[in-house]
């Protein structure tokens, strides 16, 4: 019975205590890489541990291109990046995830620095044409080589107006990302920062794409300019800027300077960063290159603060130092800096390893093979080789390599009795068929199968303006050949002009000289022909010669 009751007796104990005794709720430590209070969420990816950020807001609206009023399709779609303007006559380009994501031949590192947006744009276009015919130096020697549209004033530059203006004489700080595309289409670049003291001065240029720079007009000076170079990466920069009045407009883009490429020069800038210098103090810098086995990141060390690093927002077990030595591996980093007023975050700053690709274009014939990574290559496609650089980045080589039939083409061509037809280095200057192997530009070799003639022109040497129907007309004549006839003029022995004409038809009957001049019957005698005759080969050609005039 004594049992009974004790036992009844702790019963109670333990319900009243369950009711009336509250269990400590966990909270977070925000230092510990634990989950400290059970909702899934560590450090400072909890809302407990909450510090204000250091932060530098940046005068320039939208600096990362994410607010949209539109998602881009295609290229030169600056207007669906909220806020900014396209400044020059020659378009940049918005570029984002949700959309279009840039030319497929100038791809953009990835990942973008902050967000989803960015912007691409050009220092010049150098797209040069080559019209020979596919490569097998096929012609009558006469091939223009021209350019497809060469303007190394084609700059293209974005622009906005500043949420408030830069005031004179204090000092600022511009932080942004550029980045660089495949080699050769990136080659090293100075950024130019360019500002005007009016909204109004946006856009410039007044869309002539041969304009250039924005100094080029009137309104605008240049702030800075930094320089930088790289291959398929981003890489941070700063330009430090005093303006000597009002700023209260800005535009980015390529220098003033003409250059001279062989390929279009592209580049990419996001998250642009414009405000004063105190603001950026506690920005994470690195002290090498992202991929070197030496690493280190750093913020400004004092005697008066404490520090905590953190990855992805979980904090790095003993890194409670300014500075951080050999970093483990990609990701978000923050430190917290802890002084008499509190806690300070600072930026995230994003560490990603970048890789550096280059590209590289081969040819080779059939029956051929080409050494990559220990490979001997014989079918067209694309393929990659990794290496490693000093810094320890990864270099990886893109090969689009194309493999070249030997061709066999048929050539039907016609040409006047003074001129040679060409195959190569090879001339042909009498009818007939003739069949010649040449090497193509490639060095591959291809067969043409000739087929030549002689154009048929018609020009009587007599004629007979006597009113009969017959030979009454002097004029020139052939078949489908012959598509014009132009400055058509006949002389008389004295060299006395008798006729011309600027444009004959080949078609219509009755058409040419009537043996008449002002009205008047000439005599009977030898006259002087010169014409300029269009060929279907679109080459005019000139051609002259005698003919005696009867009655």
């Amino acid at each position: 019975m004594k049992l009974f009751f004790r036992g009844i007796f702790f019963l109670f104990l333990m319900t009243f205590s369950s009711l009336t005794l509250p269990i400590m709720a966990q909270v977070e430590i925000c230092d510990n890489a634990i989950d400290d209070d059970g909702d899934g969420l560590i450090d400072l990816n909890d809302e407990d541990c909450f510090c204000r950020t250091s932060e530098a807001i940046s005068l320039i609206p939208n600096p990362s291109f994410e607010d949209q009023t539109c998602c881009p399709n295609g290229r030169s779609q600056m207007n669906c990046a909220d806020t900014w303007i396209q400044a020059s006559g020659p378009t940049t380009d918005y570029i984002h995830t949700c959309g279009w994501m840039g030319w497929e031949n100038l791809p953009m590192p990835l990942p973008i620095p902050d967000g989803q947006g960015a912007v691409g744009f050009r220092n010049g276009r150098f797209a040069r044409a080559n019209p020979n015919n596919n490569g097998l130096g096929v012609g009558t020697g006469n091939n223009n080589n021209g350019n497809g549209g060469t303007n190394a004033n084609f700059k293209e530059y974005a622009g906005a107006c500043l949420i408030s203006p830069l005031r004179k004489g204090v000092s600022y700080k511009f932080q942004f990302y550029i980045g660089f595309t495949i080699q050769p289409h990136s080659p090293p670049i100075s950024i130019t920062f360019f500002g005007t003291e009016d909204c109004d001065n946006l856009p410039f240029g007044d869309g002539d794409d041969q304009f250039g720079c924005p100094t080029n007009g009137d309104g605008w000076m240049r702030l800075g300019a930094t320089s930088a170079f790289g291959t398929s990466e981003w890489r941070q920069l700063e330009i430090n800027v005093v303006p000597t009045t009002d700023i209260y407009a800005i535009t980015i883009g390529p220098p003033c300077n003409q250059i001279n490429a062989t390929a279009n020069p592209y580049y990419f800038f996001d998250n642009l960063v414009l405000a004063e210098q105190s603001a950026f103090e506690f920005d994470i810098r690195a002290n090498n290159q992202l991929c070197a086995n030496n690493l280190s990141f750093e913020i400004p060390e004092y005697d008066s603060l404490t520090y905590q690093w953190y990855k992805d927002g979980i904090a790095l077990e003993g890194a409670t130092f300014a500075r951080l030595d050999l970093p483990p591996g990609e990701g978000m980093y923050q430190v917290v800096f802890t002084s008499e007023e509190g806690c300070t975050t600072t930026r995230p700053f994003n560490y990603s390893i970048p890789a550096f690709t280059t590209a590289r274009q081969e040819v080779i014939c059939e029956n051929q093979s080409y050494d990559f990574d220990n490979q001997q290559l014989t079918q067209t496609g694309i393929y990659y080789d990794t290496l490693k650089t000093a810094d320890n980045c990864d270099s990886i080589i893109r090969l689009d390599l194309r493999v070249n039939s030997n061709l066999e083409v048929a050539v039907a061509a016609k040409i006047f009795p003074s001129e040679t037809f060409k195959i190569g280095n090879f001339s042909f200057g009498q009818p007939g068929q003739f069949q010649q192997t040449i090497p193509s530009s490639f060095g591959c070799d291809s067969t043409v199968n000739l087929t030549l003639d002689y154009y048929k022109i018609f020009t009587p040497n007599i004629f007979s303006p006597n009113g009969d129907g017959l030979n009454d007309y002097f004029t020139i004549s052939g078949n489908s050949d012959l598509e014009q006839i132009n400055n058509f003029v006949i002389f008389d022995r004295w060299g006395n002009q008798v006729f011309r004409q600027a444009a004959l038809s080949t078609t219509q009957i009755n058409t040419g000289w009537n043996g008449q001049f002002d009205g008047n019957i000439v005599p009977e005698g030898v006259y002087v022909y010169t014409a300029q005759v269009m060929m279907n080969d679109g080459i005019e050609r000139t051609i002259s010669g005698m003919v005696t005039l009867i009655r």
